[in-house]
């Protein structure tokens, strides 16, 4: 993994007292999950950006990233 790749990576947080330890972007109440369903529903990045305005473009491709590596099976370690 690459720097550019970690630096996304750390985007992700995982926390158990937020919404319920499901992956979610800089600690906000904004899931990785809901992040894909928007993007499989059609909607473009800008489109997602206009709606949801708490969010960063970094945000989706971190959020792509993150699916990619779990898909793959690839072990996501973070420090605290």
């Amino acid at each position: 993994m690459d720097a550019k790749q970690q630096e996304l990576l750390n985007r992700i947080t995982i926390k158990s007292g937020l919404m319920g330890g499901r992956p979610t972007v800089r600690s906000l109440r904004f899931p990785v999950s809901d992040i894909l369903e928007l993007l499989a529903s059609g909607l473009t990045e800008a489109e997602i950006l206009e709606q949801h305005p708490i969010l960063e473009q970094l945000d989706i491709q971190a959020a792509l990233l993150y699916a990619s590596m779990k898909v793959k099976n690839t072990a996501v370690i973070y420090a605290a």
